[in-house]
């Protein structure tokens, strides 16, 4: 949705900055008065990992004045495939020390603040206070809800991405405007029931190209520019090249966030097991509904014998849960398993018996 600029214009801007920003000037939507905004904007980035690193180089690229840094960990050799802010001889340094070295090298006019501290509720309000717009890098669902409410409480927007083996999602939340995390996910999952990129893999260019969406949606935020992603998901699956829009809309019976349950776990199927389990179906002996999430193009390609397509979107807005059944277990499955995920929390917390495929469809393949 269109929004006002939220930082005004700083200073006039040196030969050096109008040189530099000579690529931004030239569009009308931003221009000098837009390039100012940017040199006197201050945005914390929270997590200096495989999103965070693409959105540092842009946002450094692209002028902002003030770049923050939150990250307690250092970089290790495996980080190298996606987290593309460090090198090889950053191996063993703080990443946040990496981060800022190469965010000087970028543009030394930038003022960098570094904090090498693992946010926790005590220490979240003051560090994310003196900012205009938190990133959301992070990899872990205490992070993100510890920020994205921290957000909510202090009035600032918020642009989120999430990236898991070949899939992933970015958005924008803004309490002040009605979206936050929780009308995605209305609580976090259990531990352990979400793997972890050392767990599950992920595509480190796929890094790349939501970072960069990211970085965008800041540019856009500070300057007033175009239309942001505040109330829309974009969800991308790099296997198919397919990026879909979910409208995102504040829950309207929304209860006080102290007072949200605990979301349940969401049982795993596996490969093996689905298909033991659509034979059993077959001759009688068990019932169960087993509902694709992907996109309509995807289930025509490829899909799994009686499988109702469901598309991810339509979960999200809540227009499939009507005819969805309430004494069924439902069996969710998507290409790999990410998307089937977010879909069977999603229905869970909505009161109905889901479970996910785990690898989804190319698992099931696999296992036939």
């Amino acid at each position: 949705m269109p929004l006002p600029a939220l930082v005004p214009p700083g200073p006039p801007l040196t030969p050096a900055q109008t040189e530099r920003g000579s690529r931004h000037l030239l569009l009308a939507e931003i221009g000098v008065d837009g390039q100012r905004r940017l040199r006197n904007a201050r945005v914390l980035v929270v997590g200096a990992g495989g999103l965070g690193a693409p959105v540092l180089q842009y946002l450094a690229a692209a002028g902002v004045g003030t770049i923050g840094i939150v990250d307690d960990d250092v970089v290790d050799v495996s980080n190298l495939q996606r987290q593309v802010i460090h090198r090889s001889v950053d191996v063993g340094r703080p990443k946040v020390d990496s981060a800022r070295d190469a965010v000087a090298a970028l543009d030394p006019d930038i003022r960098v603040n570094v904090q090498r501290v693992r946010l926790t509720s005590e220490n979240v309000d003051e560090i994310l206070r003196d900012y205009d717009v938190v990133v959301d890098g992070t990899d872990n669902f205490p992070t993100r809800y510890l920020v994205n409410d921290a957000c909510v409480r202090l009035g600032l927007p918020e642009v989120w991405g999430s990236v898991l083996r070949f899939d992933a999602q970015t958005t924008v939340f803004w309490g002040r405007h009605g979206v936050e995390l929780r009308d995605l996910f209305p609580s976090p999952p259990a531990p352990d029931e979400v793997p972890s990129c050392a767990e599950a893999g992920v595509l480190g260019a796929l890094c790349g190209q939501v970072g960069s969406i990211m970085a965008t949606e800041v540019v856009k935020l500070v300057t007033g520019t175009g239309e942001t992603l505040l109330g829309r998901v974009l969800v991308v699956d790099a296997l198919r090249g397919r990026w879909t829009e979910v409208p995102l809309a504040a829950r309207p019976t929304a209860r006080p966030r102290s007072e949200e349950p605990a979301m349940s776990d969401v049982p795993v199927v596996t490969a093996p097991e689905l298909v033991r389990r659509l034979a059993a179906r077959e001759a009688g002996t068990d019932d169960f509904l087993l509902i694709d999430v992907r996109e309509p193009a995807e289930h025509a390609q490829a899909s799994i014998p009686g499988a109702v397509l469901v598309p991810l979107g339509t979960v999200f807005d809540g227009t499939a849960l009507a005819d969805l059944p309430r004494d069924r277990e439902i069996v969710v499955h998507c290409q790999v398993g990410a998307r089937s995920l977010t879909a069977a929390k999603i229905l869970r917390g909505a009161g109905f018996d889901a479970s996910n495929v785990d690898g989804g469809i190319l698992a099931w393949m696999d296992a036939r």
